[in-house]
């Protein structure tokens, strides 16, 4: 899994006071659970670009003033609600032994046969929780959807492997085709023109005797 660097500060107090403060200077209070006891510190909020608004997944590796160096994963966070503000980030120290819980993204790939007939494709769900050691962690869980049909759906279950664990039930849908209005449109069509072709062979077919009988009487 890919990997980034924050560079961050101890922070020597919790409280409310120093919390406003810290984000007056535009520097995010965080927290790092996992480890003998929790690693409060500050980064200023630039640290966090590359690791926030990306659909990828990291493993940080937290560089704190005076301090070893931490390796972690983003567990948490939260928005101010108005104006998107990161307002506080919790993460979670992994040892390599060790099982670790992380949100990762899908990725579609392939063009679904249901989409090329007229079906849509619907994505419900584009990221995934998943347990592994941080060695087995993927960057991404990749899903092949080029023989999906319309009516067809891929599962939890389908994607499961040996590496990793899924944290969601077998029956939850990742990614479905369904039917869509020009897919039955062209099915319509299709019917109709079969229909046209069939009353058109029937209709020569009449002629043809009633052609043959009239030579008869001729005869």
């Amino acid at each position: 899994m890919k990997s980034l660097t924050i560079q961050g500060k101890k922070r020597e107090s919790v409280g409310k006071t120093s919390t406003r403060a810290l984000r007056n200077a535009e520097r995010v209070p965080c927290v790092v659970y996992g480890g003998s006891e929790p690693i409060h510190f500050s980064a200023n909020v630039r640290e966090f670009k590359d690791l926030v608004y990306t659909p990828e997944a990291h493993i940080v590796n937290l560089e704190l003033e005076g301090a070893d160096s931490v390796n972690c994963v983003l567990q948490d966070i939260q928005f101010h609600p108005v104006t998107d503000e990161i307002l506080h980030i919790d993460f979670y120290e992994i040892n390599e032994n060790k099982p670790v819980v992380m949100t990762v993204p899908v990725r579609l790939e392939g063009r679904a046969r249901g989409v090329m007939a007229g079906g849509v494709l619907r994505f419900n769900q584009r990221n995934l929780k998943v347990k592994a050691i941080p060695s087995k962690l993927p960057d991404e869980i990749v899903v092949n959807i080029s023989s999906m049909r319309i009516g067809h759906k891929k599962y939890i279950k389908d994607l499961r492997v040996d590496d990793f664990e899924l944290v969601h039930p077998d029956n939850q849908v990742v990614c479905m085709i369904k039917t869509a209005r020009t897919a039955i449109a062209i099915a319509d069509d299709d019917e109709d023109e079969e229909d046209s072709e069939a009353a058109e062979d029937q209709a020569t077919e009449a002629a043809e005797g009633n052609n043959d009988s009239a030579e008869e009487t001729q005869e």
